[in-house]
Formats: structure tokens, sequence, C-alpha cells
């Protein structure tokens, strides 16, 4: 990574494209210590540390989620409104005839999900600030002062999406993948004060900071074998005449990712776990909130909720993975094309014999998925180290941003060294 870095910085037209990109991240940070008006902090702060969930976002968010600041959403909207726009894309033919439409259904793709992030944003900022409005954090409690908070919220996310298109168009890697990636990397050292308070307050042992290293190594190990892992279906085609040039015959083959949804996956559960805990916060006095507390047999560290949440983790793996990767059409253009898998029959055969495949890649990713996600509830319940919401997930999505930022320049290198060449 850091060699393909230092030659990709000799290219002048790289370098501006890395220079941009950090200009870019820097104001992205910067913007992450601008307060939301009329908002104590303070209490937002203890209500963060009460739910995993919170946590999470406020590891997305780089920490502004729990400052509240004007990037606190992050760019959680625009995430849920891409996913959304997706599994509609497959439900709707209309999107879906927009989707193979070239780069023109693409901009239009794009354009609606613009609007969506909108959308979802407005109605997370109005959820937002009546949740911290019930928890006694907005100092001015009036409609405009609820307002201001809401326009607030809103645009700081509207920027942070056009921030994020604008890295993707001038600069180099996925725009948002790098904001997220931002945001979860400057929280690193936060954390590692923390931990040493924890040290230094007793809370915590030295054995049990090497351990939390030890796992944060396998765990980056771990995730960059699952990450390059995948299932290669090979893939013969025939051969063709088309005037008097013969066409086809060569081999290629299909890959199946393993960790391809595993992010996603972690999203949906973990929002379906915590999604009573957040309603109960709106009504804390009631019966039945008691259960979803620390303790309770719904509680984030009761053995039950793991439960639940690692196959939830599963499932989500397998419905997203089967919604997006369309075996009979595959089979269908695959069979158009003149190609067919060695030892099986075209069409439907070949349909089900990918499914096959994809539903055991789905288990494997599906069951590693579940793991990562689990992993800070496990620290949690053995070490001393609470409250820290470090865990594969995050690590899952810094090492696949940075894989992928790799993939990237070296393609980028290696099309200008082509460029040279032909000149």
């Amino acid at each position: 990574m850091l060699s393909t870095l230092r030659n990709a910085w000799k290219i002048p037209d790289l370098r501006r494209r890395l220079i941009f990109v950090v200009i870019m991240l820097v104001v992205y940070r910067g913007g992450a210590f601008i307060p939301v008006p009329y908002i104590n902090t303070d209490v937002v702060q203890q209500f963060v540390s009460q739910g995993a969930l919170f946590g999470f976002f406020d590891i997305l968010s780089g920490g502004a989620f729990k400052n509240f600041t004007i990037f606190a959403m992050g760019i959680v909207p625009y995430i849920n409104s891409s996913i959304i726009i997706n599994l509609l894309t497959i439900a709707i033919p209309k999107l879906e005839q927009m989707s193979k439409e070239g780069e023109d259904g693409r901009k239009k793709i794009a354009q609606i999900t613009r609007y969506g992030t909108i959308v979802l944003g407005t109605i997370q900022a109005f959820g937002l600030t009546l949740l911290i409005r019930s928890q006694g954090a907005i100092i001015k409690d009036s409609p405009f002062h609820l307002f201001i908070i809401i326009i607030t919220l809103v645009a700081g996310t509207s920027f942070l999406m056009w921030l994020g298109e604008q890295i993707t168009d001038k600069g180099i890697g996925n725009g948002i993948s790098l904001l997220i990636f931002t945001s979860i990397i400057s929280r690193y050292p936060s954390m590692g004060f923390q931990i040493s308070g924890l040290v230094s307050a007793g809370t915590a042992d030295w054995f049990e900071v090497i351990i939390f290293i030890a796992f944060a190594l396998i765990s980056i190990i771990a995730v960059v074998t699952m990450d390059l892992a995948e299932r290669r279906i090979p893939v013969q085609y025939a051969k063709k005449m088309v005037g008097r040039k013969m066409y086809g015959g060569q081999s290629t083959h299909i890959p199946i990712s393993v960790s391809s949804s595993s992010v996603i996956a972690i999203i949906f559960a973990m929002s379906i776990m915590q999604f009573p805990a957040t309603i109960a916060a709106f009504v804390p006095n009631a019966g039945w909130v008691s259960a979803f507390n620390k303790g309770g047999i719904f509680g984030t560290d009761s053995w039950l909720y793991i439960i639940i949440y690692f196959l939830l983790v599963i499932f989500f793996t397998w419905f997203y993975t089967g919604i997006t990767f369309n075996t009979k059409e595959m089979a269908e253009n695959m069979k158009k094309n003149g190609g067919f898998i060695p030892g099986i029959r075209p069409g439907k055969p070949t349909a089900d014999y990918v499914q096959s495949i994809l539903n055991r890649i789905t288990l494997i990713g599906g069951t590693f998925a579940g793991i990562i996600a689990l992993t800070p509830y496990f620290l949690d319940k053995f070490t001393g180290l609470k409250d820290l919401y470090f865990g594969g997930t995050s690590i899952l999505i810094v090492v696949g941003t940075a894989l992928e930022l790799a993939k990237q320049l070296e393609a980028q290198m290696t099309m200008r060294h082509y460029q040279g060449f032909l000149k």
C-alpha cells in the first residue's frame, strides 16, 4: 500500500488527485468540530454512551454524532438511500431498465439517490431532534430553534454527499467510502487515550490491553483474507464465425466474493436490533422498557440478544446477496453470448448450479460477518475495555476501503504506463 502511494505520488496527475483528496478530507474533519446551535453536548454524550447503535453511528461520523456537530448524521442517510434504491432497482421494472441504460441511466439513478438522501436525512434529523429533546439536550426549546437544528443537520449531510461525489469525480477512490474511512481512523487516537485512562483508573489491566491489540491484529488479517477471498466459477465461450473472422473460444471465470455484503448486512441487523431500544428512549417510563436495558432479557449484554443478532447478520447477508446477484439473468446472458460452465447445461441448470455455490459462499460470508459484528460485545463482556465501540465492523470498512484505494491506484498507474508506451 505504501509503495503504491509512493509510486502514484511520482505521477503528476495522480499527485494532483491525491492532494485534492487530502484537502477535501481536511475540510471534512474541520466541519466535524462545528457544533449545532442550541445543543447541550454533555447530555448528548451521556445518551450516546447508552446504545451500541449510537456508538456505531458515532464511529461512522468520526465523533461528530457524540459532539453533535453539523456532520452529526454523517453520510448515513446517503448510505441508506443508496441501499434502498438498489433494492428498488430489483423490484421496480422502470428503475431496472434505467440501470441498464448505461451512463445516462446511472446518472438518473444517482440523481434519485440524492433526492432520497435529502428526504431520509430530513426524517432522520427530525427523529433525532425529537430524541435528544426528550433527553433534555436542547437549550432553547421552541419550534424555531428545532427548525434550525433540523435544517443544520440536513445541510451537513447534503454537504457531505456533495463532498463525497467531488472526491470520486476529481480525486481517487470512492468518496463516500473515504469519508467513512477517515471518520473511523480519526477515532483511533482518542480510543488510545480512552484505553490509557481505563488502565490508569484500574478498570482494565495491561494483559487485557495486550489481548485487545492481538485481537485487532488477528481481525485485520482475517478481514484482509476474507475480503480478497472469492470463488471463481470457470466459464467457456464457444467459437463462432462472423464474416471471415473467428470470435469467442476464450476461457474466463465468474468471481463471487465471500464478504461482498458483510457491512450492509451488519448495518441492517444492528438497526433492527436497536430499533426497540430506540423507541424505548421516547417512552422511558413504560413497563416494557426494562427488558431492553442492560441486564434485561433483550439487553445488549444478554446472550439472547447476541444469538438473535448473529442470526440476523447471516440472514441479511443471504437476503442482500440473493436480490443483488440475479443468477437467472446471468445464466440467460451467458447463454445468449455462447458461454457455458464446463459440465453444466446452459439455462436453468446453470442458474441452479451458480445459486447452490452462492448459497454456500453466503453462509460462509454471513457467519464471518456475524462473528465480526459480535466482537465489541465479547470485548465488553470479557475485558474491562468497555464502551469503546471498537470491533471488526470498523476494521472491515477500513481494510476494504484501503484495498479498494490501492487497486484503483494500481489500475490508474497501469493505464498511464500503457498510454506512455503507445505514445
